[in-house]
C-alpha cells in the first residue's frame, strides 16, 4: 500500500492567498487541504486562489474540501477559485455542476456532434 503525498505551499498578499498544491488529493490528504483553506479564512483571507497545476489526482474528497471552503469564503464575503485542475477533476466539476469553482470555465465545443450534423442535413419533413 502506498501513501498519498501532497505538498502545500501558501503565499499571502493582504486579504488574498495563493495555495499551490502538488501531488494527490484523496481521502488521506483532503484533510490537509481543508485545514490549509480553513487557516486562510480564519486568518482574515477572503479570496483564495488554488493552483492545481502540479496535482496528479483529485477525488471527491478533494472536491468536498473545495466546496466547503468555497461556501465559507462566500459567507465571509470572498471566494475560492481553482486554477489549472487536472483533467479528471475538470470532468468531475462539469458533471457535478461545480464549474463555478474554476477560474476559467471549461471551453465549449464549437463543432457539431455527428447527430447534430446529420439532423441538420435532413430535408424538412423527414425527421
Amino acid at each position: 500500500m502506498s501513501l498519498s503525498q501532497l505538498s502545500v505551499y501558501r503565499r499571502d498578499k493582504q486579504s488574498r492567498s495563493l495555495i499551490t498544491l502538488a501531488g494527490e488529493i484523496d481521502l488521506d490528504t483532503a484533510p490537509l487541504v481543508s485545514a490549509t483553506l480553513r487557516e486562510c479564512l480564519y486568518g482574515g483571507v477572503r479570496s483564495i486562489d488554488v493552483d492545481l497545476t502540479a496535482v496528479t489526482f483529485c477525488d471527491m474528497s478533494g472536491l468536498n474540501a473545495f466546496l466547503h471552503a468555497s461556501a465559507e469564503a462566500t459567507t465571509a464575503g470572498g471566494g475560492l477559485l481553482l486554477h489549472h485542475p487536472p483533467s479528471e477533476l475538470g470532468r468531475i466539476l462539469t458533471l457535478t455542476g461545480c464549474t463555478f469553482l474554476l477560474s476559467v470555465p471549461p471551453a465549449r465545443r464549437t463543432e457539431d456532434t455527428p447527430a447534430q450534423r446529420q439532423s441538420a442535413t435532413l430535408p424538412a419533413g423527414t425527421r
